[in-house]
């Protein structure tokens, strides 16, 4: 059994990670090692996101949700200028992650992985555990 936060941590956090890596590198023209130091990551890492060799099995949602992608960018952005606070980049991380929760993201790979809750009515990604 695989509860959505295992589909987050091994699928949503990792395309998100790839594609703020890729940003930074790409469009804010970053070296590896600086986009490294920044991700708190090591820079074989940065090699292995932006060849897919990690992160790649969500990708494509990822990339083909607008809502997400601009939380991204905004978060790559304030990454690349280096003025915003830990925390208040770990927050806007958060809320990318929460957009893919809210975009249906973590569902659909949840189904993909699970087959055998699509035939459930409700989605247990989006029920309240209060």
């Amino acid at each position: 059994m695989k509860p959505p936060c295992m589909i987050v941590v091994q699928h949503i956090l990792p395309a998100l990670r790839l594609e703020i890596t890729r940003d930074l590198v790409e469009k804010h023209g970053m070296k590896r090692s600086v986009a490294a130091a920044k991700m708190a990551i090591t820079p074989a890492a940065v090699t292995q996101y932006l060849s897919r060799a990690r992160g790649g099995s969500a990708t494509t949602l990822i990339e083909g949700n607008g809502k997400v992608m601009e939380l991204v960018d905004e978060l790559s952005r304030d990454i690349a200028a280096g003025e915003s606070p830990l925390d208040v980049l770990l927050l806007k991380l958060c809320r990318a992650c929460a957009a893919a929760r809210s975009e249906g993201l973590i569902c659909q790979l949840h189904k993909e992985a699970m087959p055998g809750l699509v035939d459930l009515k409700g989605c247990s990604c989006s029920l309240s555990l209060d």
